[in-house]
């Protein structure tokens, strides 16, 4: 994911900056900015990433399968 674009919010008149930041922080995640900046702080190998991956798609057949049944 490359993020060119800035997330931006507008403080509202009256509005806590603590509340501001929290809307800033949730609309980071809902981006998924928060999640590529952990990915990115370590370098992974792209055998990992594989691995990883296919861990992934095992665990959510395995759990389709449960909720189906």
């Amino acid at each position: 994911m490359n993020v060119s674009e800035t997330v931006e919010i507008k403080l509202r008149k009256g509005e806590p900056v603590e509340r501001a930041l929290r809307r800033l922080r949730e609309k980071l995640k809902m981006e998924g900015v928060l999640d590529e900046m952990k990915k990115q702080r370590f370098y992974e190998k792209p055998s990992d990433k594989r691995r990883r991956r296919r861990a992934r798609a095992a665990y959510n057949t395995k759990r389709q399968q449960r909720l189906s049944a």
